[in-house]
């Protein structure tokens, strides 16, 4: 893909928050570093699924892409314009070309607003986006565009199901007609069989209107359905990306291969492979592990590692010097668009 192609990129983007003591006069002890120097690239039509447990930044990162927060550092470029310090008035012009589908299709729909008030919404934000045909007009085509009956109009959030409020939520997206849509794991508060129909929409709304996903989800199983490249961020970071089938293939990053076994499988015969357990929480943001990040929770390491000369993490395994002291940059894998960040990437692939 050609440099036209990317509709969005992040340049070493971070977000760090005070962490401040004291009931009077507080003062900072610390930071919080919620996304710590990623970069990403979204292409034009395609979809771009960001995976990795709670607490990892994926929600921190949509809110800086949207605006909604200022980044500590970093770039975001759209259509190769930066768009990370804007001001007041260009962040509502951003909003006509980035929209966000939230999570909880329950709380982020106002239950006093009846459906085409929470669609029109936008119309009214923004009136240069109304269509020639006026305002309630529209509101009924992007019903029918998600799968509503346009007659409901005047129903509240309650009257819908999950999976409606969802296409609700759709909805009001798309209506300042965008370019890129941040998907905030739009399906995990969803029953499995609806899940199903809401990503077959996302994939026809794509079709038909050229739309640039991010799918942030915490299922590799779901990022596999929809997305064309894979992201996997852990503690703020992004240790492994690439093209699907390399992530899924020819896994890099021992986080991403835990992952990947959690999975459930639906082939019996495959159902004895070997699952990977995590072992504990991952580390607090605000006071990181040295060197990997992973390393504390690593299975990979102490397989690797030399009982006599490396050293014992707080669980008595013994793990390589280097995952403690030395952070792994992103580097690539067996493809060029593959990249991990893991000293032991070609250990990981051959297990």
């Amino acid at each position: 893909m050609t440099d036209t192609d990317v509709v969005l990129e992040v340049r070493d983007l971070a977000k760090s928050y005070p962490v401040r003591r004291g009931i009077v006069l507080k003062r900072e002890v610390g930071t919080v570093k919620a996304v710590d120097g990623v970069s990403l690239t979204l292409h034009r039509g395609k979809t771009l699924g960001l995976v990795g447990e709670s607490g990892s930044g994926k929600s921190t990162l949509a809110k800086l892409l949207v605006g909604v927060e200022k980044p500590t550092r970093g770039q975001i470029l759209v259509d190769g314009v930066d768009v990370s310090d804007l001001g007041r008035a260009a962040r509502r012009r951003l909003r006509g070309t980035i929209q966000m589908v939230f999570q909880d299709p329950y709380t982020s729909l106002n239950p006093r607003m009846s459906v085409g008030e929470i669609v029109g919404e936008a119309f009214a934000i923004h009136p240069e986006a109304t269509p020639d045909g006026g305002r309630d007009k529209a509101v009924r085509e992007l019903l029918d565009r998600v799968g509503l009956n346009p007659d409901h109009v005047h129903r509240y959030p309650h009257q819908f199901s999950g999976g409606q409020r969802q296409r609700i939520g759709i909805a009001r997206a798309l209506a300042v007609r965008p370019r890129i849509l941040i998907c905030d794991e739009p399906v995990s508060a969803l029953d499995v069989s609806i899940q199903g129909q809401v990503i077959n929409l996302l994939e026809e709304l794509q079709d038909d209107l050229g739309l640039s996903y991010l799918f942030i989800a915490h299922d590799l199983s779901v990022v596999r359905h929809i997305a064309d490249e894979v992201a996997v961020m852990y503690l703020g970071r992004m240790v492994e990306t690439g093209r699907d089938a390399e992530v899924y293939e020819h896994t890099g990053h021992p986080y991403t291969r835990a992952l990947m076994s959690a999975v459930p499988v639906p082939d019996p015969t495959l159902r004895d492979r070997r699952e990977i357990v995590l072992e504990g929480d991952m580390p607090s943001p605000s006071d990181p592990p040295s060197g990997c990040h992973f390393h504390t929770r690593c299975w990979l390491a102490p397989t690797l590692a030399d009982p006599a000369s490396d050293e014992v993490r707080a669980d008595g395994a013994h793990i390589p010097s280097v995952c403690r002291h030395d952070s792994p940059k992103l580097a690539p894998q067996e493809s060029p668009d593959h990249l991990a960040a893991c000293h032991f990437a070609l250990d990981t692939a051959r297990r």
